[in-house]
């Protein structure tokens, strides 16, 4: 005779994973960073002058896809392994909701001019430094995730406002107006791949060798 499920073990289940990758500390910081950028918003009178928005529409982003990237640890990944039912749903789930999140909480953080540093301009920049955390987590290990992540866009943030062309629009999309095309292809490219690549293959063991 076989045991009755009880009622409760999905909820402890989805319990027991959001505390074993310290989701209420994840989702935490990515409160904590939306709160600070709209403090420095209203400090800094950016809704006169949006361009004195680009530091915290860059850099925001940047904190927050790395506290997503953190998350993906997995700390036995042998379990997902020889899981009977395959881990990529709850994976890709568990990306989407953290960076459906930060996307909201980061565009409230910036209301208004839309048409140049705003919500459109924040969004864009977290799906593509979220993917950048992911593909890293994947390759290198979620607790390394955020190295490339601070890497990429500090060095886009130094580097972008002097860049110009539409080659910089590409690689400096961090750096660009919201609505501009030329920089949501790449950023959106970016986040789908590290999607899949985090879905498929999850964060990467960090004892394991190449």
């Amino acid at each position: 005779m076989s045991r009755r499920i009880p009622a409760y073990a999905p909820a402890y289940g989805y319990a027991l994973y959001a505390r074993s990758r310290a989701l209420p500390l994840t989702v935490a910081t990515l409160l904590g960073t939306a709160l600070l950028a709209a403090v420095c918003a209203h400090h800094l009178n950016a809704y006169l002058d949006p361009y004195q928005r680009v530091p915290f529409v860059a850099l925001a982003p940047m904190l927050a896809a790395s506290a997503i990237g953190t998350s993906l640890h997995q700390h036995s990944p042998e379990l997902d392994r020889t899981a009977v039912r395959s881990a990529w749903p709850q994976r890709l789930a568990h990306l989407l909701a953290l960076t459906a999140l930060a996307a909201v909480t980061l565009a409230l953080a910036v209301p208004g001019h839309v048409e140049t540093f705003g919500a459109l301009a924040m969004v864009r920049n977290l799906l593509g430094a979220v993917g950048i955390a992911a593909a890293s987590a994947a390759a290198i290990g979620a607790r390394l995730s955020w190295l490339p992540t601070v890497t990429y866009l500090s060095a886009v943030y130094l580097a972008g406002g002097a860049a110009s062309g539409r080659a910089a629009t590409v690689w400096a999309w961090a750096m660009q107006p919201g609505p501009e095309p030329a920089a949501w292809a790449p950023a959106a490219g970016v986040f789908v791949t590290g999607a899949v690549l985090h879905a498929v293959h999850g964060a990467r063991a960090e004892n394991q060798r190449a």
